[in-house]
Order: C-alpha cells, then structure tokens, then sequence
C-alpha cells in the first residue's frame, strides 16, 4: 500500500481521458493482485481508489486539483481498509492503525506525479491540459509582448480564439488546444508589426513602397518567424503547429491577385506567394485556419447583415476546400457544416447592433 499505483491513473487521464485511466488502473491492479498477500483485499482498495480517482479528476485545468486527487485517493484507501476491517473482525481494538502510515506515504508518493507529468512533456512531447491553460494566460512574456507590439493583431487573436473554440467544441475538438494555438499563431508579426493592416495606424501603408512580391515575402514570414520565436520561447510542438499550419499552402490572396492583375502577360512565380505550410491535419489545426480567415475577412464587410454574414463565411470556407487547403484535416462535411453555422452564429452575435442613448438636454 506504500506503492502508489493511483499515480499511473493520473499520468494517463492527464494526457488522454477518464475512460482509459480507469482501464489502465484497474488491468495493472489485477495483474498486481497475483503476487499481493491479501489479493482481494488489494483489489478491492484499489478499484475504490479508481473510482474515486475518476469522480475528482473529471476536468483537469490547474495543477492543484492534482493535490485534491492524491489527498482523496489516499483518504479513500483508508475509509475502505477500516470498512473492511470492521466488516471482517467487527472490532475496532483489531484495527491496525500502522496501516495509516503506509497510505500517508502513499500519499507523498502520489505527489510526484506532478514532476513526472512535467518530465514526460519535456521527454515525449506530450501536452498537458494544464500547461495548456497556464499558456494561454495574458500576461505570459510572449503574449504580453504580442499586446504591446502588435495590438491589432492581439485583439484578432482573441477573436479568432473565441471563434474557433466555440466551433471546436460543436464538433468534439479539443477546445483548450484550439484556444490557446488561437492566441499564438500571430506571434510572428511582431517582427514587422506595422505591415499588417490592423497594426497600422493613421493610414500608413509601408507597402506602397514595396514591390507585391517583397510585401508577400514579408507577409509569409510571420509564419516562419512565428515558429523560430515559439521554439525559443520552448512553446509545446501541438501549439507550433497551429504557427506553422494555419495558412497552410495558401496564398497570400491579395498581392498574388494584384500582381496577376497589373501584370496579366506576364508569368508569376508561384513560390514567392505561397505560404510555407504544411496544411491543416488535424480538426483543431483546421478550424483555427477557418476561424483566421473568417475573422479577418469579416472586418472588411460594409454591412453586417445576416446575409452578408452568412455569405462571407461559405465563400471563404468553400475557397479554401476548392483550394484543397483541408483535404489532410480529418473533417466530415457534417463537421464542416458545424463548424460554418456556429462561426455565423458567433459573428452575429460578436456584430450585433446597438441602441443609441439619447443626450441629455
């Protein structure tokens, strides 16, 4: 009972979901149980622990609801193996209190699962709930920058995260990921924060001194320079790929456009407007793709009418399936569906009109 056995339950249910912890506690408690001394009497502990574990670790968002779990856990072998006394010898005087040492540093034992949590992030990849949560706090060093350098793109940022976490959410998508991937995925504009539109201010447009090609260079770059600040910065690989992907393979629409427009006879070269990639292939990496462009495209329309609004949102999704921006991304048309009713929805909700107030006379 000195073993913490509830620590792999916590390990596994950190990094993937209740139903697989539980299985993972109880198949290594039976196969335990074949050299316990008292085989019924561990098996029955732990399986208490188990469902204990399940019921006080449903959400996992800060890292001491992991104390909350231990001290449970704990509580719950000692309640079960004083019910089980009473129940087999009906005395309390045969209670063998030494047995409240062991789960006490079964207890301290349980602890470490915060450390080893932290070691297979750093080890394997992995990315906890937790860490996701912590990063997706404001007042980071990098957002807190982003803020202050770039605050247009701060406030699209946040948008986009309320935008694609609402669509993540309808279709089963991990809506913590999509959150906090959706407040980094710009963080490579502070390089040039002022050729960005909702950067620049009193009208200033750095571009027009620019060729199309040297302004689409400098756009594509914020994705490139977006990942080399989030490896600095030591940013979980799950949260890069929302830097590196929410793009995808496009294009940058505007100036390819309007070099294809100014030059019509002339050949273009496709590379020096297209997005590094690679394309969404994940569902969240896809929906944070959808809920970029809709965002920002959404700041251009004159009206926000239904029908603008609803126009808007097929237009941009449609293009970037006709583009086969999203053929790697694990999306079904009724997913694609979900996502485009709940991004209407939301942007009528984020553009609603309001009452003027009358002035005092």
């Amino acid at each position: 009972y000195i073993l913490p056995f509830a620590i792999i339950p916590i390990v596994v249910r950190t990094f993937f979901d209740s139903h697989t912890a539980l299985f993972t506690h109880l198949v290594t408690a039976l196969i335990c149980s074949l050299v316990a001394p008292f085989p019924h009497e561990f098996l029955l502990l732990q399986i208490m622990a188990g469902v204990v574990f399940v019921i006080s670790l449903k959400e996992l968002s800060q890292r001491s609801q992991l104390l909350r779990c231990a001290f449970f856990i704990s509580l719950a072998y000692m309640l079960g193996y004083i019910g089980l006394s009473l129940y087999q010898d009906g005395d309390f005087n045969k209670i063998d209190w030494r047995m409240g040492l062991y789960f006490g540093i079964n207890f301290v034992l349980l602890m470490f699962s915060y450390v080893l949590i932290y070691m297979m992030e750093k080890a394997f990849g992995y990315v906890s709930p937790i860490t996701l949560v912590e990063l997706s706090n404001i007042n980071t060093p990098l957002l807190k920058r982003l803020s202050e350098t770039c605050p247009g793109t701060f406030q699209h940022s946040l948008q986009v995260s309320i935008l694609a976490s609402a669509a993540g959410a309808k279709i089963g998508a991990d809506t913590q990921l999509i959150r906090t991937g959706a407040l980094y995925h710009d963080i490579g504009k502070m390089t040039n924060p002022a050729f960005f539109t909702e950067n620049q201010h009193k009208q200033v447009n750095p571009h027009l001194k620019l060729s199309y090609e040297e302004s689409a260079q400098i756009i594509i770059s914020h994705v490139t320079e977006g990942v080399k600040m989030a490896e600095k910065a030591m940013l979980p690989r799950a949260v890069i790929h929302f830097i590196q992907t929410h793009h995808g393979r496009g294009k940058t629409k505007y100036f390819y456009n309007s070099y294809k427009n100014a030059y019509p006879d002339q050949p273009v070269d496709e590379a020096k407007f297209t997005y590094p990639g690679p394309n969404p292939f994940t569902k969240e990496t896809a929906i944070l793709m959808m809920a970029d462009s809709i965002e920002a495209a959404s700041r251009s329309l004159n009206e926000y009418t239904d029908e603008h609004i609803e126009t808007l949102v097929h237009k941009i999704i449609d293009s970037q399936i006709n583009d086969g921006l999203l053929h790697n991304a694990p999306l079904t048309f009724k997913d694609i569906d979900t996502v485009k009713a709940t991004f209407i929805d939301k942007l009528k909700t984020m553009y609603h009109t309001r009452i003027s107030y009358p002035e005092l006379k």
